[in-house]
This record gives C-alpha cells, structure tokens and sequence, in this order.
C-alpha cells in the first residue's frame, strides 16, 4: 500500500512539474509574440473634432475599418477632441511624429506650423471654388504637400478636401469696408490673423463658448467658421445673423501614420492601413461637400439667416485688399509651390488676373 501511494505521488509531482512547465512554455510565447508585434495591439488615433464633422468622421471611419480588414490583430481607438495632444490641435503633429500618438487625421491649417508648405490651402481666395481645390489636392501639388509632411517626420497616407471657411457676422459685409473696426472670432493660424487685419477687422481670440456669450452681449461682431459649425452652433441664435460665403481660406485633412508604427507593419498590413485610410478620406470629402453645399445654405436660410454668397468678382475686392499677405505667405511656402497651385487651381492665370 505504501509502494502505491509513493507511486501516486510521485506521478502527482511529475504532472505538477510539467505543467508548471508548460505554463512558463505559454507564457514564453504570449512574450514572443508581443515582441514580434504579432499581438493584438491598440493604435491610438487622433482627430481635432468629433464625428460629426468631416474630420472627427474621417478618424472614426478609418479605425472602424483597419479593425475590420484586419480581423481584430489590428486594433485602433479614435480619440476626438484633440484629448491626445492637451486638447491643443496645435500640438497633434508633435505628438503623432513622437509616437504618443500612433495615427491622426489633422487639418494642413493646425499642422502648417510645423510643415510650412501646409500654409499653401489656406492662401487667401487661392481656390475660387471646391472642384479647384480638389483638382490641386488630387494631382502634383497634393504629391509634393504628402511629401513635404513626411519629411517632417511622420507618414502621410491619404488627402481630402475640407470645407472652405466662411464668415458670421451681426450685420451685413459686402465689401472689405464692411469688415473695418469688426471685431471677429479667428482660428489661430497666422495667416488667417493677418488677412483680416490687412481688410480692418479686428481678430480676436476666444473659445467657442465665450464667443457666443460675446455675441449675444454684443462684445463681439462675429466669427470665422465653417457652414457645419455655423449651423451646430446656431449662431444666428447668438445675434450673428448674417452669414457671409466668401470662400478665403481653404483647409484640407491628412491622413497620416507614427514612422515607427508603420515601419512594424508587414507590406499587406501597410496596403490595409493605405487603402482604409483612402476609403475614409473619400467619406470625409463627401461630407464636407454635404455640409457646406447648397441644401445646407437654403437650410440655414430658413431658420432665419441671411446668407450672402460673393460672386467672383466681389471677391476680387477683398482678394486685392490682402495680397500683400498672400504676397508674404507665397514666399514662405515657396514661390515654385505656389505657381505650380495657382496653374491647377486658375488656368493658369495667377490670382490677380482671374
């Protein structure tokens, strides 16, 4: 009987050894595996709004999809608000070409001050229209804006065109004397801050909720913003019942990867992210052109604002008024890139010939 249970305990002992070896085997190769990249791994993407705008849509459509394609191996959580970068859209570029974040959609106006040539989309009344913008964006000049961003540090994907940004205001503006002495709410770029001083407004700087407090007391005159965000603030509501569709700054979003990330990926995964990324792109592009286009107009029309759409002749007023800025900011995203835009976006015809 002794014999037996020495027998039985020794067995008992044995099946512990080993599987307490195959427990030290498995979790060798979980280890492996994280080490090789072959996990599971959440990426971490970044956009400045939320989806209900073209951009914060483009980020959450692009993680849906590079989850799907790739069956689940690669994972991606969409952070909106800018919540990765200090809630500072400023502040993203660095943050995805530092690695704390791993993708991002961001807009040429938040990332040109760390890629100078991103300046060129919002060049003043450079695009007469969306098909013009898209024409540039779609051909050389949108090749050589993807290159001038990778070579700022991260790997840029996929362009789309963005909603032209328009002007809100208490009263009525139909020529660049209507604007002086105004005081407007104005993204923080330099270049829009200059144009509206160059045609005598008065920008100033505000967050969004400030603004409409300012504007229903009567401090502030008005706003720069897109139609999507006219409307969602309903800021007609807020006393800047007139809507001015001047078209002087354009914008357009970049799809774009950490260089470590994307240098980890396998040739299949990279054409995976690639093509999500351009799928996503085209979605964001369709509805900036829904948001901004003529339903949305007659829309806001109706809830009571009077909208003012500048033909291309009124825009020549304030065009003229601030080319010593387009003048300046040509030379800082470069003269060749500028005319080489100019050529697509005109005719051939610089801007003050058109």
């Amino acid at each position: 009987m002794r014999a037996e249970a020495s027998q039985r305990a020794r067995k008992s002992s044995l099946a512990l050894f080993f599987g307490a070896c195959g427990c030290a085997i498995a979790w060798t190769l979980v280890a492996t595996a994280h080490a090789q990249g072959t996990a599971p791994r959440e990426w971490k993407l970044s956009t400045a709004l939320g989806p209900a705008y073209p951009q914060g849509r483009a980020g959450e459509v692009w993680a849906r999809l590079i989850g799907e394609r790739s069956g689940g191996r690669l994972a991606v959580r969409h952070f909106p608000g800018a919540t990765l970068a200090q809630r500072d859209p400023a502040r993203e570029f660095a943050a995805l070409r530092d690695g704390t974040i791993d993708l991002a959609v961001g807009s040429a106006s938040n990332w040109a001050a760390q890629v100078k040539e991103l300046n060129l989309v919002a060049l003043p009344w450079l695009f007469p229209d969306r098909p013009a913008l898209e024409r540039v964006l779609e051909g050389e000049v949108g090749a050589r804006l993807s290159r001038a961003v990778e070579a700022a540090g991260v790997v840029p994907l996929a362009i789309a065109a963005e909603a032209f940004q328009q002007i809100a205001t208490r009263r009525g503006v139909h020529a660049p004397s209507d604007l002086a002495g105004l005081k407007l709410r104005s993204p923080r770029p330099m270049l829009f801050i200059e144009t509206l001083l160059a045609l005598g407004a008065l920008p100033v700087g505000l967050s969004s909720s400030d603004a409409r407090s300012a504007l229903s007391r009567g401090a502030l005159d008005g706003e720069v913003l897109g139609v999507a965000a006219f409307g969602a603030a309903r800021l007609y509501a807020s006393g800047a019942g007139h809507l001015l569709v001047w078209d002087a700054f354009a914008d357009a979003l970049f799809f774009a990867v950490n260089r470590e990330d994307w240098a980890a990926l396998s040739a299949a995964d990279r054409e995976l992210v690639r093509q999500a990324a351009r799928d996503a792109a085209l979605e964001a592009s369709a509805l900036a052109r829904e948001q901004a286009g003529d339903a949305a107009l007659a829309r806001i029309a109706r809830e009571g604002t009077t909208v003012t759409r500048l033909t291309r002749a009124g825009k020549e007023a304030f065009r003229v008024k601030a080319q010593a800025v387009y003048d300046r900011w040509s030379t800082m995203v470069g003269e060749d890139l500028v005319r080489a835009a100019e050529a697509v976006a005109g005719g051939g015809q610089p801007p003050q010939a058109r």
